[in-house]
């Protein structure tokens, strides 16, 4: 397992829009099991109910965990996509 530690950048968190477009992009990792954690709980992060879950604020910390598959070009997509959501 591999993981890294990514800043929520978008001024409002993580919303609807951006989880949903998360959770797509995960998905097309069939064969990596990815996990967004705080430091209250851990999720899968190819459920969006999950996702929104973890109510991520502009300036929380979230770590990316990949297990499987070819885990670090799956956690450079994904921490580079959370990285990137600016609304």
């Amino acid at each position: 397992m591999v993981t890294r530690i990514v800043t929520i950048q978008a001024p409002d968190g993580l919303h609807a829009r951006p989880v949903g477009e998360l959770v797509k992009l995960v998905k097309t990792f069939p064969g990596s099991k990815v996990t967004l954690a705080t430091a209250a709980r851990s999720v899968n992060a190819a459920s969006m109910l999950s996702v929104l879950s973890l109510g991520l604020k502009h300036g929380s910390e979230v770590t990316v965990g990949v297990e499987g598959g070819d885990e670090a070009a799956v956690l450079e997509a994904v921490a580079s996509f959370i990285a990137a959501i600016n609304s």
